[in-house]
């Protein structure tokens, strides 16, 4: 299969999961910094696991409708460059971050109409993940793909949502997004990667 997405892993929690991502060929990972998520990680922690990142690893901060200021302020002690918004957040608070970091928003996708809303945003990429009610991301659930090639239209497209070694490859060949993202799918327990898991992912990725 020949792929030009892009794959990110997220919820990254130790070096152990973060090194062998990125010797598997991941492109990003992604840190937590939302306190109510089991794969949360400290911006202490964080900052030590990206100091150990290959160069071309980009380290992206997952927050959920944080404080402008305090985001800003995370980036600057972990190292981060690009950070990924899971909640309410408005077109406005986009802006203000955008002049210093790549903001991905994240949309819920539960159905077509939905991806209406990314009309308002100018950010760089959009990550579609898959709505259940009160949990802002990693659902393990997948939506109807069919959305997400019609997103692409409106912008960069990151596809999320139940992703694993068992379907990676038919979402890539469906939607052929700008990159994939996958965590709980990957996983022997919330924040623990499994290995083989992984290994087969990206293997499934074309990486």
């Amino acid at each position: 299969m020949s792929n030009k997405s892009r794959v990110k892993i997220c919820g990254i929690t130790n070096l152990e999961d973060a090194l062998k991502a990125a010797e598997l060929g991941a492109d990003a990972l992604g840190f937590i910094f939302y306190k109510l998520s089991p794969r949360h990680i400290s911006p202490r922690t964080a900052a030590l696991i990206v100091r150990e990142l290959p160069p071309f690893v980009v380290p992206v901060g997952v927050f959920v409708d944080e404080e402008p200021g305090k985001v800003a302020s995370v980036a600057a002690e972990t190292g981060i460059s690009a950070v990924q918004l899971h909640g309410s957040e408005t077109p406005e608070y986009c802006e203000r971050l955008m002049g210093s970091l790549k903001v991905i928003k994240a949309v819920r996708i539960k159905e077509r109409s939905d991806i209406m809303r990314l009309r308002s945003y100018n950010v760089s990429a959009f990550l579609l993940d898959t709505f259940r009610e009160g949990v802002p991301g990693g659902t393990g659930e997948t939506f109807d793909w069919e959305i997400a090639v019609e997103a692409k239209a409106l912008g960069r497209v990151i596809l999320s949502g139940g992703l694993n070694p068992g379907n990676v490859r038919e979402a890539i060949e469906k939607v052929e997004p700008y990159a994939i993202d996958a965590s709980s799918g990957l996983e022997t327990k919330p924040g623990k990667k499994d290995h083989k898991k992984l290994e087969k992912f990206m293997e499934q990725t074309g990486k």
